[in-house]
């Protein structure tokens, strides 16, 4: 039986009311309180609002006023998309880093989801590499550190069509990625790329093109939700497809966070449902977080809840809403930061 909104929240102790955390969690979980905390910042990456962003009850305007004051969050990652192509657009740069400064915001990340820079095509990989020159000099604007890039075609993820051959594909990725980080060095900007679908999904190949560039502004972003090889094919080729699709084949996700640690330079702690005790039920926090810890990261763990997105779709699949959530998943985060402090 799904718990009630209300009963859900009671026992993570986040409404006035609720049930503190003590009750849900062993007493040793406390035992070290005093002692020096895990050391990582949370951030909050905008496709949790997915779905009122898709729908036009939220822009991305709002995403800085409605992060720190719903969620106490003060670090962003923007996704390229909901900025509507107005990267290039100064005056919309400046109201949005504006409002930012005067909330004593930090802008982190974005996530950038364009043309191709690993195109099998030397032109349009070429082509592809210049489009995101723009997204380097927009987040150097807004005051990040770094952008996240795609390693291969994002519409063959959203319509189930096989990636490039990975060896002919490790090759293009490798040059033009390469490409991008100089130009981005240039900035003294970051040029990550995450475990996103396709050839990324298979961590040897990842991190085969992090060894082939070599570049100190080059990095990983481990997402936690995406290690799927194979998945079932879109009924509709559109956001509601690929979210009602099966994964078939799966690469172990803690093996690939392992592997991906030594280039990390972020975490994507993905979110999509809850169990009774504030757990979420695809990925053991705290096993993911203990490796987290053993390979010296410090830096921001980005809460990515997919949920609400989802919930659009399947409203009965037991998804919290977006405020719940992200609410979970940040009291989650904090309550693994102190068992492992």
């Amino acid at each position: 039986m799904i718990q009630s909104r209300r009963d859900f929240l009671n026992q993570l102790g986040l409404t006035a009311a609720g049930v503190g955390l003590a009750s849900v969690l062993p007493t040793s979980s406390f035992a070290d309180m005093t002692a020096k905390k895990f050391t990582f910042d949370i951030s909050l990456a905008e496709f949790s609002f997915a779905g009122e962003l898709y729908s036009g009850k939220m822009t991305n305007m709002d995403f800085p006023a409605r992060t720190k004051k719903d969620f106490g969050i003060n670090v962003l990652e923007y996704v390229s998309g909901f900025f509507n192509d107005k990267h290039t657009d100064q005056a919309y740069l400046k109201e949005l880093k504006q409002r930012c400064d005067d909330l004593g915001m930090k802008n982190n990340l974005i996530m950038v989801d364009g043309a191709n820079i690993a195109d099998l095509d030397a032109t349009k990989r070429q082509k592809a590499v210049e489009d995101h020159h723009a997204w380097v000099d927009a987040a150097k604007y807004l005051g990040c550190s770094s952008i996240r890039v795609n390693l291969g075609d994002t519409s063959k993820a959203l319509t189930g069509v096989e990636d490039d051959p990975a060896a002919e594909a490790a090759k293009t990725a490798a040059d033009g990625y390469h490409k991008l980080l100089e130009y981005a060095a240039k900035s003294k900007m970051d040029v990550i790329v995450e475990n996103h679908f396709g050839n990324s999904t298979d961590i040897d190949w990842l991190v085969g093109i992090m060894k082939q560039v070599n570049m100190p502004n080059a990095g990983l972003l481990p997402d936690f939700g995406n290690f799927c090889r194979q998945r079932s094919k879109p009924e509709t080729n559109d956001i509601k497809g690929i979210m009602a699709t099966k994964c078939v084949k799966e690469y172990d996700r803690y093996e690939g966070v392992k592997k991906m640690m030594p280039y990390a330079k972020g975490i994507s702690a993905k979110t999509h449902k809850f169990d009774a005790s504030g757990n979420e039920t695809e990925t053991d926090f705290r096993k993911m977080f203990k490796i987290i810890k053993d390979a010296g990261f410090k830096g921001y763990v980005g809460i990515e809840y997919e949920g609400g997105i989802m919930a659009m779709y399947n409203p009965t699949g037991g998804y919290l809403s977006t405020n719940d959530g992200i609410q979970a998943t940040k009291t989650l985060l904090e309550r693994v930061r102190t068992e492992l402090a």
